[in-house]
C-alpha cells in the first residue's frame, strides 16, 4: 500500500523507528456511529473531482447539507494498523494516543527524515518517558478501507478511535499489555477535530488534550479544499491501485506547500518526500469534516493544549493573530470558550510555522513546548 512508502520502505532508507522500542500492531476495534447519506454520484475523473470541489466551496451554501438526504448506522469490526512505542526501561505511565490528519499516515508522528530530527514520537518517548500509540485513521494508509462516501466519514473515524481508546486503558491493545494511569489524546488537523470530539462526547475517556494545526474556526476550510489541487487516487499511480474512485489526492508538490508549509521555514527535500508519501482524503470526510469539533465540550475537565503554527491556513486563513478582536490574542485561543471545565487552557501559536508542524523547522520549538505543558500539567 501506500502507507508503506511512508512506514515500512522509508525504514530501509531512513531506518524508521529504530530508535524507541516500537513495535508495528493491527487492532481489530468494533465501531458503530451515525453517517450521513449524500446523494453525491462519485467523481470518475478529475473534472468531476473539481466540479465536486468547486461546489463544495460555494459562498453562503452549506454544500454537505445541500446534499445530505438523512442517516444511517454504520457498523462493523475494522482493522486499524498503529505502532505502539516505548521508553527503553518500560511502558511509561502516561499514553498518548496519536491522530494524524487529512494527506498523511501514522508516520507524520515518526518521520525519520534526517536522522530522526523531525521524530514527533522521539521527543515523547526517549526525552520525556511517554508511550505513544499511533493509528493511520480507519479508510487511511494500511489500516482498513472502506466506501468513500458512505463509510469513511468523521463519525465512524471517531467511534474507531472511541474503540481504540476503550481498548488501551483496558490493556487490550494487541502486544502491549501495560495498565496506563493517563491517556492523552494528541491531534493533528482533521486527528485534532477527532480527539475534539471524543473529548466533547465521552470525556472520561481523555485525560488530557493536545490539538494541534487546530482551531474552531472553520471558515477557511475553502482554501484548503482549493489549495490541494486535489485529482482523483485513479489518475496517481503510487495510489491508483490501493484506492478506489472517491479518495482524492494531492494533485503536486504545490498544493502540499500551499496547505502545509509557510514559506521559508522547510527543507525542500521534506516537501518531496511529503509529496510522493502523502496519503488521500474521501469524500465522506470532506462532507462530514468540522462536525467533530462542534459544539462545547461542557463536560471535559482535563487540560487542553492547541498548538498551530501562525501563518496555519485551513485554520487560520494564514494569520492566526488576525482575530479583529483585541481581547482575542489569536483565532486558536478562541478554542478556550469550547472547554468551559477545562482544568487548564493554553493556546500556542508557533512563529512562522504553517499547518504542517512536524515538517518544518520549528518542529522542535513545537514538541518541546507540548511535552513540557503535559509534564506541567501531572502527566
Amino acid at each position: 500500500m501506500r502507507s508503506s512508502t511512508f512506514v515500512t520502505a522509508l525504514a530501509t532508507a531512513f531506518g524508521l523507528a529504530s530508535a524507541r522500542k516500537c513495535q508495528n500492531i493491527t487492532v481489530s476495534v468494533q465501531a458503530s456511529a451515525r453517517n450521513g447519506v449524500f446523494n453525491v454520484t462519485i467523481p470518475q475523473n478529475n473534472i468531476e473531482v473539481t466540479n465536486f470541489i468547486i461546489n463544495g466551496i460555494e459562498q453562503g451554501v452549506n454544500a454537505s447539507a445541500e446534499v445530505l438526504t438523512g442517516y444511517a448506522t454504520v457498523s462493523g469490526t475494522y482493522d486499524l494498523a498503529a505502532t505502539y512505542c516505548a521508553p527503553d526501561q518500560g511502558d511509561g505511565k502516561t499514553l498518548q494516543i496519536l491522530t494524524h490528519g487529512i494527506g498523511f499516515d501514522r508516520s507524520y508522528w515518526d518521520l525519520s527524515f534526517n536522522n530522526y530530527n523531525y521524530s514527533y514520537t522521539e521527543t515523547a518517548v526517549d526525552q520525556y518517558n511517554f508511550s505513544t500509540l499511533s493509528w493511520d485513521r480507519l479508510g487511511i494508509g494500511m489500516s482498513q478501507h472502506g466506501d468513500p462516501l458512505s463509510v469513511i466519514q468523521a463519525p465512524l473515524e471517531q467511534a474507531a478511535l472511541q474503540a481504540l481508546t476503550n481498548l488501551a486503558w483496558s490493556g487490550s491493545v494487541p502486544g502491549v499489555s501495560a495498565k496506563f494511569d493517563k491517556i492523552v489524546h494528541v491531534g493533528h488537523s482533521f486527528g485534532s477535530e477527532l480527539s475534539y470530539g471524543l473529548a466533547r462526547d465521552m470525556p472520561s475517556l481523555s485525560s488530557g488534550l493536545v490539538l494541534t494545526g487546530f482551531s474552531t474556526n472553520g471558515t477557511f476550510l475553502p482554501y484548503f479544499e482549493l489549495g490541494g489541487n486535489f485529482v482523483s487516487v485513479t489518475t496517481v499511480p503510487a495510489l491508483a491501485s490501493e484506492y478506489v474512485a472517491g479518495y482524492l489526492a494531492a494533485g503536486d508538490p504545490s498544493a502540499v506547500q500551499t496547505n502545509f508549509f509557510a514559506p521559508g521555514v522547510f527543507d525542500p527535500a521534506i516537501l518531496t518526500l511529503a509529496y510522493q508519501t502523502g496519503q488521500p482524503v474521501t469524500l465522506g470526510e470532506l462532507l462530514s469534516i468540522g462536525g467533530e469539533a462542534g459544539g462545547v465540550a461542557d463536560k471535559f475537565t482535563g487540560p487542553v493544549l492547541v498548538v498551530t503554527g501562525e501563518r496555519d491556513l485551513p485554520y487560520c486563513g494564514g494569520n492566526c493573530l488576525a482575530t479583529g478582536i483585541p481581547s482575542v490574542p489569536s483565532i486558536p485561543a478562541a478554542a478556550q470558550m469550547s472547554f468551559p471545565a477545562t482544568s487548564k487552557f493554553k493556546a500556542f501559536i508557533v512563529p512562522g510555522a504553517g499547518h504542517g508542524l512536524n515538517l518544518e523547522y520549528s518542529k522542535d520549538t513545537t514538541y518541546q513546548y507540548i511535552s513540557q505543558f503535559l509534564v506541567g500539567n501531572g502527566f
